[in-house]
């Protein structure tokens, strides 16, 4: 029989790979300040149709101004920390799922212990089981 169980990717960080992060972030944040703009036209351009309370219009487009302010400042956050790393430490990327065979006999402690599977400049370096 198979299991599903979840296995950690975690990366070792080199200058290329903050590199690649912060390019990343830049990116994202680009993205939410373009959403921004985007939200404040949609207002605008609403709010010149007249079966809308504006006030109403307002206060929901300005809580979704909000959530993306508020987005771009947890990535000036990661951003922070990512300068403030050192190279060669891992940090958890994200989590995978993967098959385990288990049969009887198997003995569930190990299968349930936490695996990682650890990268360097995109190059699986290591297998923790």
């Amino acid at each position: 029989m198979q299991i599903i169980k979840k296995v950690l990717i975690k990366q070792i960080v080199t200058e290329k790979s903050k590199e690649k992060l912060r390019n990343s972030f830049n990116d994202h944040k680009k993205r939410l300040e373009q959403e921004c703009q985007q939200l404040r036209f949609e207002q605008r351009k609403l709010e010149n149709k007249r079966n809308m309370s504006k006030q109403e219009l307002s206060q929901r487009f300005q809580q979704e101004i909000k959530n993306r302010k508020e987005k771009m400042k947890l990535v000036d956050f990661k951003i922070e920390q990512l300068d403030i790393l050192e190279t060669g430490s891992e940090i958890t990327e994200k989590e995978v799922e993967a098959l385990v065979e288990v049969k009887e006999g198997s003995h569930w402690d190990k299968i349930m212990e936490e695996s990682a599977i650890v990268i360097e400049d995109d190059v699986v370096t290591r297998i923790d089981e």
